[in-house]
């Protein structure tokens, strides 16, 4: 390496904030492509399964291997155990930016290792930019639709209420949630995490019928029950933190697909016929706008052609099999286990081992002898010998 490249690894923030942050994106990518493959793999399935497998590769780049490392470090038990290969073949892959000599510093005053030594604060500024930016893209979408409700009363009366609380009854609902009817022409849609609230545009009872109508509440109440709008709030702290890196923003799009497709299913699964149901989300399509807010559930997201097609088939999901359920199983479990072990390995040292270690690289000598210069030149100078053992 040379240039730009080998002037930042020669700086003390690259060992203690470049490389580190390069190991977490490298790993979570590695961790999100595996996840796509196992999503393949679970394609006949049922879309709950892969959406847990998106949202864990999300919720990824929110837990560093590095601290699960640290766990291990701290109750690890021998410091003299030998390393398998295998993991040193697993730690040189997850970890391929290595942390420079930091004492290789460059002591140069030039305007190109000022840069260089400013880089650090310029990309903090320009991460505190984007993040800001972020969240109020978020709160502006969210102040539309908080807008859409602000001063509305929940309906009290109404066969939308009755048939709101028979299909709570029949999906085993413990809380009943709130129904308020918005002037705004959004889609139906669940508002909130905690305190879930069912928001239908005003007259929708006159464009669907009944059949249609208990469909699309169907629709909303298993977003309910799936705690869809929490996991959507995780996947916006992550598009918050991780605004500039892609995946995280394609992440988001496979994690709407799969949601929809798993109420999708459930829908059809309770009994919904499919062409009255593919009409209702057509009749939504037609005549309301999709929600602004990732976390807010409604019925129009994801590819609306591809979730018909899927419908109008309606092929029934293959249950996870037992072979299917152990590879998972071992996954996750691998994820966790292969770095606390590392770490367990690599038991981190104390203050008074690497004070020892420190001192035991440096001479020992047994006796130093002064004796003055006898030249006869002005001043006075003194000489010493180091006798080492």
């Amino acid at each position: 390496m040379n240039g730009l490249p080998t002037a930042a690894l020669a700086f003390p923030w690259w060992p203690t904030i470049g490389a580190p942050f390069a190991n977490h994106l490298w790993q979570s990518t590695v961790f999100a492509g595996l996840a796509g493959l196992l999503t393949l793999f679970l394609r006949k399935n049922h879309a709950s399964t892969r959406h847990l497998v998106w949202l864990i590769a999300s919720v990824k780049f929110l837990i560093p291997f590095s601290l699960l490392v640290t766990v291990g470090h701290h109750v690890g038990w021998s410091p003299e155990m030998k390393t398998p290969s295998v993991l040193l073949t697993v730690q040189s892959i997850s970890q391929p930016f290595v942390s420079a000599n930091s004492g290789q510093s460059i002591a140069s005053t030039t305007l190109f290792a000022l840069a260089i030594r400013s880089l650090p604060s310029v990309l903090l500024i320009v991460w505190c930019c984007g993040f800001a930016a972020v969240l109020f893209y978020w709160w502006s979408r969210l102040r539309r639709v908080s807008a859409a409700i602000r001063g509305v009363a929940p309906v009290r009366s109404g066969r939308e209420l009755e048939a709101l609380r028979r299909l709570e009854q029949d999906l085993g609902l413990s809380n009943q949630i709130d129904l308020i009817f918005s002037k705004c022409p959004l889609e139906p849609g669940v508002l909130g995490i905690f305190h879930p609230v069912l928001v239908l545009p005003a007259g929708i009872s006159d464009r669907l019928s009944d059949a249609q109508s208990e469909a699309i509440l169907t629709h909303e109440l298993c977003h309910v029950l799936r705690r869809d709008n929490l996991f959507a709030a995780a996947h916006m702290l992550v598009e918050a933190l991780f605004w500039f890196y892609p995946l995280v923003w394609w992440l988001g799009g496979r994690l709407v697909d799969e949601r929809e497709c798993a109420c999708d299913e459930e829908v059809l699964r309770l009994g919904s016929a499919p062409q009255t149901y593919a009409e209702s989300i057509l009749k939504i399509c037609k005549f309301y706008l999709e929600s602004p807010i990732f976390c807010t559930a409604g019925v129009t997201g994801s590819n609306l052609k591809k979730r018909i097609e899927v419908i109008m088939h309606h092929q029934t999901p293959v249950n996870l099999s037992v072979s299917r359920k152990l590879l998972l199983s071992s996954a996750g479990f691998l994820a966790v286990f292969i770095p606390l072990v590392f770490g367990l390995l690599h038991p981190s040292k104390t203050h008074a081992q690497s004070q020892a270690s420190n001192t035991s690289s440096l001479p020992v000598f047994t006796s130093i002898s002064f004796y003055e210069d006898k030249s006869g030149k002005p001043g006075v100078r003194i000489f010493y010998e180091k006798r080492r053992i």
